[in-house]
């Protein structure tokens, strides 16, 4: 049977430290102690091909690599702390820590509205711990959840963190992992669920010595990043093991509520019960033995309704899943863009299958791709698409890496707020859209090796070719490139940001206080459209709880009949009034209904919600 002992170091108190590492091809393994004293430590085989060894004087703080085969020094692939980068040595750290969290139980995903962060550009420190003094303006706003993008160490000091190569070890320059517990802590008291992105379908190029132990890799597919991790090849169950371990010891020794899984598409898996599975499997049974509510949301852009399928359904039984299509769909409404992945959007029947469904493609031609895409999400509950207008990968891969505040008006914003936030599904908001924030979000990276920077500068160029964007992508290693991310949270003292905070705050408290809007269901809502292209209507139901919304995507006055349920219905938000800096309404304050059709005037980009009496 495979070992049970925890990979990597593990420190159990007193000195006492255990090594668990699989090298099953290597012919001897050492623990080299580099630091406080240098010294060699053997480490025995079992029939796994897992090398083991336990000493009764390690303590925290002490630095590591392992010898393979007396003759290459590496650093420990389940290193938990790199505190030189990825190339140093490997640190022992203290398992414990003083939790304060004992009374949370986590909250139900229904209940997630999200704010995804990246650790180095939220504030001017660029660390975990400089994070916690803005948990009370988040809560402030109503964020039950924050999400980090991957804090796995990288190379160098800035990245997205999508080139970590230690998948279970905090980066170093965000403060180690002591700072990520900290900043769980903190969450946990004051009501807060944290997620984490994590990457499982590749390793960065720089601090990459995993091969060196094992077949972590295999050469039977080729991915953007070169050879596909081993997930379905001889020894890939000991990759599987390496990956899934680093999502519990998050989970259960960091306290993580939840994961987004990134680019699962890209998981390359010819099993019959794929990696995927395993990993839905093994984490929640470990969640339920520990008597918390903790999540796996995927991110895929194959439509492939069987992520979210529960595993009694034939699915892969993923707790959610971020939803390009409804992205796509609205923005491609609100800017116009067809080019790229754009071009298979644009009409608002796209924006109504997204409300209906969550999939717009589910099966129909692609001309992105140019096959049939996708499969029916029809049946799939609400509460496992997670919504967005803005979020990292949409922001940071445009030519200018401009948000939705460079690029259409403050009408159109508050409009693509409203349509996120009371949508029926979970929202996300991508940090600084809540006050418009005006920095870029460019791609940017730390790499030593002359020869990767110049590759990573082309392979963006490459990227955005479908795009036809005839401009110079920002070098993503010059620091000024990272600099420009930087959040400027004085905006939130200006105008106009300071009205766009009040309407974000002013949505999320009628989403979680109005019944037929946080209940989150297909079932209870109606959606329809203009013929010409400019109009949504919603009707959001639950018991004796009632909605309809107004949505205007036109740049000109818009007028339009539709019949509006019988009922006396009063206006609970308009975009356009002058409290949020509006051009003024046209539409009534109040409309009385006798079940007939009605005739409306809409102002540009106008977002309006009325709630029955």
């Amino acid at each position: 049977m495979m070992t049970g002992d925890r990979l990597g170091a593990s420190y159990s108190g007193e000195g006492n430290c255990s090594f668990t590492v699989w090298a099953p091809f290597a012919d001897k393994l050492e623990v080299h102690i580099t630091s406080p004293k240098e010294r060699l430590i053997d480490m025995e085989k079992d029939s796994w091909g897992y090398y083991h060894s336990t000493t009764s004087d390690v303590l925290p703080g002490t630095l590591y690599f392992l010898r393979l085969n007396s003759e290459k020094d590496r650093p420990d692939p389940a290193s938990r702390f790199q505190p030189e980068g990825v190339h140093g040595p490997s640190c022992v750290v203290e398992t414990g820590f003083d939790w304060q969290d004992a009374d949370w139980k986590g909250i139900p995903l229904d209940r997630y509205i999200i704010y995804e962060i990246h650790t180095g550009t939220f504030t001017s420190e660029g660390t975990l711990t400089a994070i916690i003094p803005y948990l009370d303006y988040l809560l402030d706003l109503g964020i039950t959840a924050i999400e980090l993008m991957p804090v796995n160490q990288f190379p160098g000091e800035r990245n997205w963190g999508y080139d970590g190569v230690y998948p279970y070890a905090v980066q170093h320059s965000y403060g180690g992992p002591e700072a990520l517990k900290r900043l769980v802590n903190a969450c946990h008291l004051k009501g807060l669920a944290v997620a984490l992105d994590v990457v499982h379908n590749h390793f960065g190029p720089e601090g990459n010595y995993v091969n060196d132990f094992g077949p972590y890799f295999t050469e039977k597919y080729s991915t953007p990043w070169g050879s596909a991790i081993n997930f379905d090849g001889p020894h890939s169950d000991h990759v599987r093991r390496f990956f899934i371990e680093s999502v519990l010891y998050w989970m259960r020794d960091c306290h993580i509520d939840a994961f987004r899984l990134d680019a699962i598409h890209t998981i390359l898996d010819n099993t019959p019960y794929t990696f995927i599975e395993q990993l839905s499997e093994e984490f929640h049974d470990s969640v339920n033995k520990l008597g918390r509510k903790a999540f796996l949301i995927g991110e895929s852009s194959a439509d492939n309704v069987r992520l979210i399928r529960p595993p009694e359904l034939g699915g892969y039984g993923l707790d959610g899943q971020w939803n390009d299509d409804f992205h796509h769909s609205l923005h491609s409404l609100l800017t116009g863009d067809r080019q790229g992945y754009y071009q298979d959007y644009g009409e608002m029947k796209h924006l109504v299958k997204a409300f209906q469904e969550g999939f717009v493609y589910s099966g129909e031609y692609s001309l992105f791709r140019q096959r049939r895409h996708g499969t029916s999400s029809k049946d799939i509950p609400a509460e496992r698409f997670t919504v967005f207008s803005q979020n990292h990968d949409q922001v940071g891969n445009r030519a200018k890496n401009d948000r939705l505040t460079r690029i259409v008006t403050f009408d159109a914003l508050k409009l693509a707020a409203g349509i996120v936030i009371l949508s029926p599904f979970v929202p996300l908001l991508f940090m600084g859209e809540e006050y418009g924030e005006t920095a870029p979000f460019p791609f940017f990276v730390d790499h030593s090796d002359p020869d990767l920077i110049k590759a990573v500068r082309e392979g963006r160029q490459k990227e955005f070719a479908a795009f036809k964007w005839e401009i110079e992508i920002p070098d993503p290693k010059d620091r000024a490139t990272f600099l420009r991310a930087k959040l400027d949270h004085g905006l939130k003292n200006r105008e106009p940001s300071t009205t766009l905070l009040a309407y974000y705050k002013e949505l999320i408290k009628l989403r979680k206080t109005i019944p037929a809007l946080f209940t989150l269901s297909k079932e209870g809502m109606e959606v329809s459209h203009g013929e010409d292209n400019n109009f949504l209507f919603t009707r959001r139901v639950d018991k004796n709880s009632e909605a309809i919304i107004f949505s205007c995507f036109n740049d000109k006055l818009t007028t339009v009949e539709l019949t509006v349920p019988p009922g006396v219905w009063n206006s609970a938000i308009d975009s356009a009034d002058d409290r949020w800096k509006g051009k003024g309404s046209k539409m009534p304050k109040q409309i009385q209904s006798n079940d007939e059709k009605l005739t409306f005037h809409l102002s540009p980009w106008q977002f309006i919600l009325y709630i029955k009496e």
